[in-house]
């Protein structure tokens, strides 16, 4: 991950286009122009770290892409600094009742002229109460409490927002008002201790997330709602500072790698720098965990093999933190009880700055990265932080073919993945012989991404596949580039909203580390979704102690080659896809969501390769939740297996998951072979409607 050192490198990109009629009957000509203004956040300091003043726009040179480039404007923002001010005491907070109504959903832009955030200091606090339990919940709005009646300065302008039930919303826009922002706070006090009846409902639509299973079981829900905030954040043009409060953020389940990045440029373009506060704030943890949770048991209790896994789980649970703290110039607070610092950081971090706007040279809309450098004439020693470069607006609807097969092939080797659609993905991989792996890749993209297309009047869209698998060098092994038609007639558009376009293709591979990237984009509107991922193919020639098993598929659907309307490629031969069998074809979960009104299906290979003959195996299906076994199915005797070098013997199993309530689960399956005592495992969170 790449490291940013200048805080606040950031640009809103304005378009200004006047639009003109066709000439009129009397002859009368009309012209348009369109001008792109590019704002930049300058940092001037001296070589003591101390702000310049008094410069002016004849003093700084900027180029874009070795284009000098002529400034029309620049502006001072000076920030006040007391040391000690001077405010009035908050009145006694209120009981904890539901405050009055005061949620928006969108910060307030700035109007042509409007000057009402100049010379001011612009903080966000933001609770992430989708990932904070309420004991946390409680120290981080003490915090704010503290904050508001001891810490605040003149200078400051404060809001207050949130990501809970799904939405992300602004409880309190801008403001000096002390009994606002603190009346904000006491709304989502109320909320967290249920007290609210009037919290949001889970929409899904205000973080850019399909609200079906893509959101259920899926992290990065957390990082697009991050991205949504800096993005309403991004029509001010001064610098912000969002303090994210949260319980840790730990990656799991279905990760998108490309979305953390996604976030944190996303956030850079903003000119908003995150500062996350840990709020479970310093803890002491027992070496096996507290009364909270159940002991994990086993020989790891007495090898220190439990405890130093909980501890690399909590790091873990820090380091996202720190990765959007240091990726965006910000500071994250960790491992300290007074989470009031963590806003007190961002405070003083935010100093006096200028303001630089230039209509660029350069009015192509291509969507390409173009390179700013920004200097003084004079003032030797002197040192700017400002943002390095911005992506240009873009008209897909002109673009040609070839701009728009460049264009694809140009953001698959962009640095800033394009989050703009929805995507999630799976790796598996089978054993063919003692070398190589068969290694089937598919791809979901939820059919209600496809609304925008349909509205504006398509009777069929492309779904455009391309990405690239490359080893530990970084050499590119694999390319994947392929498309899904897709018609809007008929049954296929009243499914449109329930089900999901599927791409699935296979590669063969040898064991080792890998890295995926994949992009799908709509023809039809130009919305370009990226997934990156890393995968593992082990050795299982390697493996002596457990037995040798294949990855494990999920699924809750097994339909005729014929019928898989969602499917690219499916005319293609498959003989090698062990998910292909008798014309039948299982199609993997992905997302790991499933509905209790259809079975389940679990799939996977063992390998005997040292055996004589092979031995039968007996497997079954756990589904915990918590400590609490929930079901656990009558183990299948499997006797029957493939007359091969490998001795490949398949495991096909259903259930029912009727008995279960909704919820989450960790499924676990478990393959055992009698004769010679080995045994294998697998796990993995699973969540039921």
């Amino acid at each position: 991950m790449r490291q940013i050192l200048v805080p606040f490198l950031c640009a809103v990109l304005a378009i200004a286009q006047q639009a003109s009629p066709p000439a009129s009957q009397d002859g009368t000509v009309k012209f348009s122009s369109n001008a792109q203004l590019v704002v930049e956040i300058v940092t001037v300091t001296d070589k003591d770290g101390k702000p310049l003043t008094g410069l002016t726009d004849r003093d700084f040179t900027v180029t874009e892409n070795g284009v000098a480039q002529t400034i029309k404007f620049s502006e001072f923002q000076k920030l006040e600094e007391v040391t000690n001010p001077t405010l009035p005491p908050l009145a006694p907070r209120p009981a904890v009742a539901a405050a009055p109504a005061v949620t928006q959903m969108q910060i307030k832009p700035e109007a042509p002229g409007d000057i009402r955030y100049r010379n001011r200091r612009l903080l966000v606090l933001y609770f992430d109460m989708s990932a904070m339990p309420q004991a946390d919940q409680l120290r981080a709005f003490a915090a704010a409490e503290k904050f508001l009646a001891q810490q605040i300065q003149p200078a400051d302008l404060v809001a207050v927002m949130q990501f809970a039930s799904g939405a992300v919303r602004v409880t309190q826009d801008f403001t000096d008002d002390r009994d606002l922002l603190r009346e904000a706070v006491n709304k989502l006090l109320a909320e967290s201790q249920g007290l609210d009846d009037d919290a949001a409902a889970d929409t899904g639509a205000a973080f850019g997330q399909d609200e079906g299973e893509f959101n259920l079981f899926n992290t990065d829900r957390q990082l697009a709602a991050l991205q949504t905030a800096a993005k309403m954040l991004g029509t001010l043009n001064e610098k912000k500072a969002l303090i994210y409060f949260a319980s840790g953020l730990q990656l799991n389940g279905v990760d998108n790698q490309s979305q953390l990045r996604a976030t944190l440029n996303t956030a850079i373009r903003a000119n908003v720098s995150f500062y996350p506060v840990d709020a479970r704030g310093l803890v002491a943890q027992a070496p096996m965990g507290d009364a909270t949770r159940g002991s994990s048991g086993g020989v790891g209790m007495y090898s220190g093999q439990g405890a130093m896994g909980m501890m690399n789980i909590f790091q873990r649970s820090q380091d996202t933190l720190y990765a959007l703290a240091s990726d965006t110039g910000g500071k994250a607070l960790l491992d300290y009880n007074d989470l009031s610092m963590g806003i007190v950081q961002a405070q003083k971090a935010i100093s006096s700055y200028y303001i630089i706007g230039y209509y660029t040279t350069n009015e192509a809309l291509d969507g390409k990265f173009r390179k700013i450098a920004i200097s003084l004439r004079e003032y030797p020693g002197a040192k700017l932080d400002y943002r390095q470069g911005y992506f240009a607006g873009r008209e897909f609807n002109k673009f040609t073919t070839a701009d728009k097969e460049r264009q694809l092939e140009e953001a698959l080797m962009l640095g800033d993945p394009i989050t703009d659609l929805t995507i999630a993905l799976e790796v598996n991989y089978f054993q063919l012989n003692r070398a190589e792996y068969y290694t089937p890749v598919v791809i979901k993209v939820p059919g209600s991404e496809l609304a925008l297309a349909r509205k504006g009047g398509a009777e069929r869209t492309v779904i455009d596949f391309i990405g690239e698998i490359k080893d530990d060098f970084g050499s590119t092994i694999q390319n994947i580039r392929d498309k899904v038609d897709i018609k809007f007639s008929g049954e296929t558009a009243a499914q449109l909203a329930t089900r999901h376009i599927e791409y699935d293709t296979g590669y063969t591979l040898l064991p080792g580390s890998y890295s995926i990237k994949v992009l799908a984009r709509d023809l039809e509107t130009g919305r370009i979704g990226t997934y990156m991922s890393k995968f593992t193919i082990p050795n299982l020639e390697k493996e002596e102690k457990r037995l040798r098993i294949s990855s494990v598929v999920l699924s809750a659907q097994r339909v005729p080659l014929s019928e898989a309307v969602f499917t690219a490629g499916k005319d293609k031969e498959q003989i090698t896809n062990p998910l292909v069998q008798d014309g039948q074809k299982l199609i993997p979960s992905v997302t790991r969501v499933f509905n209790r009104t259809r079975d389940l299906y679990v799939y996977l290979q063992a390998y005997q390769p040292t055996a004589e003959t092979a031995q039968p195996l007996v497997a079954f299906v756990t589904f915990y939740r918590g400590s609490v076994k929930a079901l656990e199915t009558e183990p299948v005797l499997v006797k029957e297996g493939l007359s091969n070098r490998l001795k490949t013997m398949p495991l096909k199993l259903s259930l029912s998951l009727a008995k279960l309530p909704p919820g989450r689960y960790q499924c676990q399956v478990t393959v055992l072979e009698p004769k010679t005592q080995k045994a294998a495992f697998f796990q993995t969170p699973v969540a039921l409607q």
